[in-house]
């Protein structure tokens, strides 16, 4: 975007990027000006996701791999899956809540809201998966009961710019009719950069709203915002509007305050919540377990301050690209004190070019310096800004850790800020990083040492705060693991809910609240949530079959058997060929190999042994069983077995 085209642009125009398909656009109260944009475009191909297996494919999985002597991959894998689920129908004088995800986990986000004949979708994020789904990309959210209703859904509404409430779109807004997508500028911009790495999928209808934006989505539901506290620029809750009251979504928020005491923005904009009626609340459950109230990120902000003003040499700050809010301030900052910042990693150089393009970050164009540049000024005039503070081996602060960046190079006059807390499990990569830093003399500053970093979201006396603020009927936790959602429960109770006013969901939980949203009626059955991965090129449902394949390998690696029959007379034409990755080396195991050898060669001609003609899938399955034994005899370990039978 040039620097004039926000401002040049109709102001009476709606903001779109790109045809709106299927739906009746609704009515815009408040308009907003026509954005463009000119975003670098990057391939990336992706399929369309299977989402949930039949129960017949599903049993034949089960048969076949409850079988002891089963250790090779399945054919049945590339089966299309479809779903199976036939939605139920609110009653007429109620609404539905059902969380898709982020209640049983931290991402993945995604909760839509039905009455009658029309659904809104707040939020569409995805999971980063753990060490249990090796080789697994993304996990998103499970959009069968969605894909059933595609022509209900009159829009997702997106609360902010992060990957967890975002990430999602690209794999899943075909699935469910291309609806269009609301949320403000920023956030606007950054779901646009996203998708243009998705060439293959239709243009996304785009709209941007404001907090005076008013938009009636039909003859039942209508949609408002509110600002937010949040780690990025433009972050907002949702209230969604039914005939029976308010359903509030507070997004990722953190109260801003002094002491304590919020400052007054906070009490104007949750003392106006109150006034009105909420039927639900539906709250953030992060940080809801720390006690006391969250550090200040402007307090962070004066610290960062101080350590950009005082450091003597090269100062490189490690912190999370998705801090834009922060990352704004460390380079405004840097150029106050005439000091020079070099950007290191994709993703920062990417959010600091969308900051510039939308002019929230105004700077001359001579503070941002390429990293060749680095060593043509004084090193206490130049601050490297780098992605890369959780250790991530690809990264370019653990790059530059390891000795493999090409322009900057660590040494004894450093100092090291990582302006992140850990991650739950990045522990020993983090430590590697800080390890790797030392060996090469610099001074590491992080936020067990100083106040370098504050979360995004409300502890538990602003989370308390809220509450008391809000006062609402009912009650569902957030974004958050089961166990943060009991203890948000218990905050809802001190604020003086009932218990039975609480709902604590699980991903795909059906809440409908029943007599024009006076009680709560959980029902019996679920919407779908099974785990959709997004794995390369593709998506799916593999749970059950190629993520236990990849675990088995990861655990006793593979065995591979190569052998010659003659299809005449069933004998081996030669020694058998043997592969082994990740279970034994070859070269110090010549006499297994011999044994195994000769249980294969054995082994085979037994079973074909006036086998006329040879059934190759026997001889497999009958190889695969004795070898399996054997090796586990031998070695205590099951690797994956695969025979591969070549005839002549």
């Amino acid at each position: 975007m040039d620097n004039n085209s926000a401002n040049n642009s109709d102001p009476k125009r709606p903001v779109t990027h790109g045809p709106a398909v299927q739906h009746p656009r609704p009515q815009i109260i408040v308009e907003q000006p026509m954005v463009k944009t000119a975003l670098v475009k990057r391939k990336v191909f992706s399929r369309k996701p299977s989402l949930t297996m039949s129960a017949t494919v599903k049993d034949k999985q089960q048969r076949y791999r409850s079988s002891d002597n089963f250790r090779g991959p399945q054919n049945i894998l590339s089966e299309t899956m479809t779903p199976q689920f036939v939605p139920s129908n609110p009653a007429k004088d109620s609404v539905r809540i059902i969380p898709l995800g982020g209640v049983e986990e931290i991402g993945k986000n995604m909760t839509l809201i039905e009455c009658r004949d029309e659904i809104v979708i707040i939020d569409a994020g995805f999971q980063f998966p753990g060490e249990e789904a090796p080789g697994i990309d993304y996990v998103i959210p499970d959009t069968t009961y969605l894909q059933k209703k595609k022509k209900m859904i009159k829009g997702i509404f997106i609360t902010h710019g992060h990957l967890d409430h975002i990430g999602g779109i690209p794999y899943i807004i075909d699935k469910i009719g291309n609806p269009p997508i609301f949320t403000r500028l920023l956030t606007s911009v950054m779901i646009k950069k996203r998708q243009n790495e998705f060439p293959q999928l239709a243009p996304l209808n785009l709209q941007v709203v404001e907090k005076n934006t008013k938009l009636n989505m039909g003859k039942y539901l209508s949609v408002r915002f509110f600002n937010v506290t949040h780690t990025i620029p433009d972050a907002m809750g949702i209230i969604v509007e039914t005939p029976f009251g308010n359903i509030v979504f507070t997004g990722d928020l953190k109260i801003d305050h002094d002491n304590g005491v919020p400052l007054e923005h906070e009490i104007a904009t949750f003392t106006e919540l109150g006034k009105e009626n909420t039927l639900l609340l539906a709250a953030d459950s992060t940080n809801v377990e720390r006690p006391g109230w969250s550090f200040s990120e402007r307090a962070v902000h004066e610290n960062l301050k101080k350590i950009i003003a005082d450091t003597k040499g090269r100062l490189i700050i490690g912190t999370f690209a998705s801090l834009l809010e922060r990352i704004i301030f460390i380079i405004k900052t840097a150029e106050e004190f005439n000091k020079k910042v070099i950007l290191r990693g994709r993703s920062m150089k990417v959010n600091v070019g969308i900051a510039k393009e939308l002019q929230m970050l105004k700077i001359k164009t001579s503070t941002l310096i390429a990293p060749e540049e680095a060593d043509s000024f004084p090193p206490q005039n130049v601050i490297i800004l780098a992605t890369g503070a959780q250790g991530d081996e690809m990264a370019a602060l653990m790059r530059m850790s390891t000795k493999k960046d090409k322009h900057i190079k660590v040494n004894k006059t450093d100092t090291v800020l990582l302006s992140s807390s850990i991650i739950p499990g990045n522990e020993k990569s983090v430590q590697k990083l800080k390890d790797n830093l030392s060996r090469q003399g610099a001074k590491i500053i992080h936020y067990r040492v100083a106040d370098v970093h504050s979360s995004g979201h409300a502890n538990h006396d602003e989370t308390l705060w809220i509450h008391k603020a809000i006062k609402p009927k009912f009650f569902m936790p957030l974004h958050g693991h089961h166990y943060m959602l009991r203890v948000h429960a218990e905050v809802a109770k001190e604020a003086g809910m009932s218990d039975s006013n609480v709902i604590i969901p699980d991903n795909g939980t059906i809440i409908d609240l029943i007599e024009n949203g006076t009680k709560v009626q959980i029902q019996k059955d679920s919407a779908p949530s099974g785990v959709v991965m997004v794995d390369g090129l593709g998506t799916g449902d593999v749970k059950d079959v190629v993520i236990r394949d990849r675990q088995l390998l990861a655990q006793d690696g593979m065995f591979v058997i190569i052998s010659t029959i003659d299809v005449k007379t069933g004998k081996t034409r030669q020694s058998p060929d043997i592969i082994s990755r990740g279970f034994i080396y070859l070269k110090e195991s010549q006499d297994l190999l011999r044994q195994t050898r000769f249980l294969i060669k054995k082994t085979i001609e037994e079973a074909t042994a006036e086998m006329h003609p040879v059934n190759f899938d026997y001889v497999k399955n009958h190889l695969r069983e004795k070898v399996g034994k054997f090796l586990f005899q031998k070695t205590k370990k099951r690797p994956i077995i695969l025979p591969v039978l070549i005839e002549v």
